[in-house]
């Protein structure tokens, strides 16, 4: 019998890899592109955003990625919450406040 940690595992390891290949679709910016905009204070480090989203979704943040939307930048966050759902959060990557409507 496969443990329940596997395939919790399993099924959050396939959701990030469906969210990497949106990630072109969607703008999201490259390593090098993230490190310029956090340099040049664009963006707000992953940690200020991790924080927001901490703070209303009880979860594991599993993949994140800062993408360019029609109104500036924006951090794409992939949570597990507890209750085993997965979650798509926005926040936005200028000040690091959550986005309602994510």
């Amino acid at each position: 019998m496969i443990p329940a940690r596997l395939v919790l595992l399993a099924l959050v390891l396939a959701a990030a890899a469906s969210d990497m290949a949106g990630a072109a679709e969607r703008n999201c910016l490259s390593q090098e592109q993230r490190r310029a905009a956090i340099a040049t204070h664009k963006a707000v480090p992953l940690t200020r955003a991790m924080r927001a989203v901490k703070a209303r979704i009880a979860g594991e943040v599993v993949n994140a990625r800062l993408c360019q939307r029609e109104k500036g930048l924006v951090y794409v966050l992939t949570v597990l919450a507890r209750d085993g759902k997965v979650t798509e959060a926005m926040v936005d990557a200028s000040d690091g406040h959550w986005l309602d409507g994510s």
